[in-house]
């Protein structure tokens, strides 16, 4: 007896929590969440919503509807790593979300890749968790105690790539460099036709080639606007990067957390550090929005029902 009432007590604790959960939704219907992190990007999207219905949570805006037929509730994450961190959860946590679409700008790192070519990575790894390492007569080192260090990636200088301990209710803590975006969703980017992105901004400031589509390959954020020539030189060597932003892996991280699939569209306003001039993200970060916001929005309309 004294098991079957614990045993029901249990599921009616299970049962508690799931309605407690419920309730803390301000929205119910299961939705793509669909971020950007800063307003370009947010008006390259908003514009296309249907339906819209506001929300405010702690000073920042969530906007349900539908795009492209499908239900999303589109939210600003605000540009860095803690603030992508912070509003994520904060958006999983108040709506239904089944899956996460980030759209948004970054600096390309891939010398291949030009500006407003829209790249959807594989992967994604933070670049500044990091070991600052003690100088010795042979060079930078971390404490050797620091076993979770990931081993054979190059250090720039006395800073040595890190790995960040996480969990989820799938997988045990352990520890992690990399945060996978969703092989099935990947596997409907890369069928996206080539579509025609935009190659002129608004004030007729003109690209001399046409952006491309790209799916696959690595990724890196930080807290760090990277424009320096010889850090994104080494970021293409020690992590193989194609683009850097400053959330993607941050929202990445919250996923897997969570449990949510996720996969991010990055538009290329500039070079980081790898323009030939002045670092161009001022002027092209219009352009490199509209084109991540046009083929989120394809990708959207191929993505199959849950």
């Amino acid at each position: 007896m004294r098991v079957w009432a614990l045993c029901l007590a249990m599921v009616m604790s299970v049962m508690m929590t799931m309605t407690a959960q419920a309730a803390a939704y301000l929205d119910k219907t299961p939705r793509i969440g669909v971020i950007s992190a800063f307003e370009p990007e947010w008006q390259a999207l908003i514009g296309r919503l249907k339906d819209a219905q506001s929300y405010s949570l702690n000073g920042m805006k969530f906007v349900t509807g539908t795009l492209e037929d499908k239900p999303v509730v589109l939210t600003m994450s605000s540009m860095s790593m803690v603030n992508a961190a912070m509003n994520t959860q904060l958006l999983i946590d108040r709506f239904h979300v089944e899956r996460i679409v980030f759209s948004g700008i970054a600096g390309g790192i891939d010398p291949s890749l030009k500006i407003g070519d829209v790249v959807v990575p594989a992967r994604w790894a933070q670049s500044l968790e990091t070991i600052m390492g003690r100088k010795t007569a042979t060079g930078f080192v971390k404490p050797d105690w620091l076993t979770w260090a990931p081993d054979g990636m190059e250090a720039y200088g006395m800073i040595i790539p890190n790995s960040v301990v996480v969990g989820s209710a799938k997988h045990a803590p352990a520890p992690r460099v990399w945060f996978e975006a969703d092989p099935a969703m990947l596997a409907v980017a890369a069928k996206l036709e080539q579509t025609e992105l935009a190659h002129c901004t608004a004030d007729g400031r003109c690209l001399d080639h046409r952006p491309q589509l790209h799916v696959g390959g690595d990724a890196v954020s930080s807290p760090a606007f990277v424009d320096n020539a010889d850090y994104r030189d080494y970021l293409h060597r020690a992590f193989n990067a194609r683009v850097a932003d400053m959330e993607s892996a941050a929202v990445g991280q919250v996923a897997f957390a969570n449990d949510v699939p996720f996969i991010v569209f990055r538009s290329l306003s500039d070079l980081a550090g790898g323009d030939e001039h002045a670092n161009q993200m001022a002027t092209f970060m219009a352009l490199a929005s509209e084109n991540s916001a046009t083929v989120v929005c394809r990708f959207i309309r191929a993505l199959p029902a849950k």
